[in-house]
């Protein structure tokens, strides 16, 4: 994370003397310190060192580009990455005084170290590893954009050291940058590109459910096999189960505990890597929540969105609300008249024999025509089995006891 072993007993007279121009300038710690330049390559832009040895010890930072020499980025993104807070004083007095502490501290370590807030803090972060820049970034040597051309006037044509390109937009934010802000880690607008950047990545939300301890890999294809799963996810716990769908091409990985099941899905979102396939980890779901949002706002259970049918009738209407004081005249008669119905027959479907002499048709007997006959007297009700029709062989029997 700093310098290598043998910094602190390199020959300083070697390095100094290979570099042809040098001058002396006064430091962000208000202390002269000599400055190197020198061109990096062919067409490029000469660079120099800003900040003296100290001050770039003390952040663990390149002298000339400021940048975090393990991650290769700026101060800001790595303090808020790392949760640092800078404590490098701003008054003369101060900084004096605190560079004259850390140079001691710094003479007493052994190089590969930084000192201060920044040796004890965490190892690593998983934000700054995502952020981290693995290749060199050439762009930084560039030129610089020449005036002359911009305003047409350039006369050196292709002999002319700086770039001929229109300038970018002048209140583009990362058009107003400055060393002092890039060293105290404030105000940086590529810091604040880099955080925006990572407030947008995506990221794997752990379950209020304590009792969910399955995890969803997902994009395994054919070649994956339930033993190369288990050489990668045994090392974070117990594992209870593995159930690989090959219709889905996925896997679902059970642990016996949910620490093991928390530590497995930090260590692997979005950087697990088996047979040369990025494979996707997902937390699962419960049965209950399963079956509620399988398919709310038409969004399937596996995540894909479902579009309407053409042509399906839309939901129905709800039923009409009950009311207590319906009317119960269901026959549309007189409510001024109460007529008693007393045996009311529809008559004889086709192809059946009317009844016999006796039987006729249908009665009716009202309120005002006196009580009705006896039981025995009535004429039979609806036929609505075989065993009451008058007609069949033994009903006149049956009727009279015989």
């Amino acid at each position: 994370m700093a310098t290598s072993l043998g910094a602190n007993t390199y020959n300083r007279q070697n390095w100094e003397d290979a570099v042809s121009i040098k001058w002396y300038e006064y430091c962000i710690c208000a202390r002269p310190f000599t400055v190197f330049r020198w061109c990096p390559g062919t067409r490029m832009r000469f660079k120099k060192t800003e900040v003296c040895q100290t001050c770039s010890k003390m952040k663990n930072v390149c002298q000339t580009c400021l940048l975090d020499l393990e991650y290769g980025l700026p101060i800001q993104v790595r303090d808020t990455g790392l949760d640092i807070k800078d404590d490098v004083p701003k008054s003369d007095v101060n900084k004096e005084y605190y560079t004259q502490n850390a140079e001691r501290e710094i003479g007493n370590s052994d190089g590969t170290r930084p000192v201060g807030l920044l040796g004890k803090a965490p190892s690593s972060s998983e934000m700054l590893l995502k952020l981290a820049r693995t290749t060199p970034y050439y762009k930084r040597n560039r030129p610089h954009i020449c005036s002359f051309w911009v305003k047409g006037e350039c006369k050196r044509g292709e002999e002319c050291p700086y770039r001929h390109e229109k300038p970018t937009d002048p209140d583009d934010p990362l058009a107003d940058q400055n060393i002092k802000d890039r060293y105290y880690g404030i105000n940086d607008p590529v810091a604040d590109k880099l955080l925006k950047r990572a407030s947008t990545m995506p990221r794997l939300d752990t379950p209020e459910d304590k009792t969910i301890t399955t995890l969803y890999v997902g994009g395994m294809g054919d070649t994956i096999s339930d033993a190369e799963l288990r050489n990668h996810f045994y090392q974070f716990g117990e594992i209870r189960t593995t159930t690989i769908v090959q219709r889905q091409q996925c896997a679902f990985i059970q642990f016996a505990t949910r620490q093991a099941a928390e530590l497995a899905a930090e260590k692997s979102f979005n950087k697990l890597i088996i047979n040369g396939r990025r494979l996707t980890v997902k937390w699962g779901r419960s049965q209950a929540a399963r079956g509620k949002e399988a398919y709310q706002d038409g969004v399937s259970e596996m995540g894909t969105r479902l579009d309407p049918v053409p042509g399906l009738p839309g939901a129905l209407p709800p039923p009409p609300a009950l009311e207590e004081d319906a009317p119960t005249n269901y026959f549309n008669l007189d409510p001024g008249t109460s007529p008693n119905v007393m045996n009311i027959s529809l008559p004889p479907p086709p192809g059946i024999n009317p009844p016999p002499p006796g039987f006729g048709a249908p009665m009716f007997h009202m309120g005002s025509m006196g009580p009705p006959p006896p039981m025995g007297m009535r004429p039979p009700g609806h036929i609505h089995y075989p065993s009451q029709d008058p007609q069949r062989m033994g009903a006149h029997a049956a009727r009279h006891g015989d």
